[in-house]
């Protein structure tokens, strides 16, 4: 498995708990960022059972639902749902993020 697959799970266990803190005040939004947020390990999970092109577009699947989890949480910050990552937890998404956007060229 991909070492920055424990990265992304750290980064859903870490979106899941916001999640709920922001259920309280938009539950549409909430339920966005979960859902990206699984979608991230479980698309990463998938691309390394798979060769070829089928390969690169679960890490673009990946790639796609990691952006959305951070737009999540700009717009849950933004909106004062939640406060924002902090550092390191910050430098762990933008891990994420690089990574994938490589596997997925």
């Amino acid at each position: 498995m991909l070492r920055i697959y424990s990265d992304a799970l750290e980064i859903t266990r870490l979106a899941v708990a916001l999640s709920r803190t922001i259920s309280r005040q938009n539950p549409g939004l909430a339920d966005q960022l979960s859902r990206a947020a699984i979608s991230v390990p479980l698309n990463i999970a998938e691309a390394t059972g798979v060769i070829g092109r089928n390969k690169r577009v679960r890490f673009g699947t990946a790639l796609g639902s990691a952006r959305e989890v951070r737009s999540c949480l700009e717009i849950a910050t933004a909106c004062g749902f939640a406060e924002p990552l902090d550092a390191r937890s910050e430098d762990r998404l933008d891990k994420v993020i690089a990574t994938l956007f490589k596997l997925a060229r």
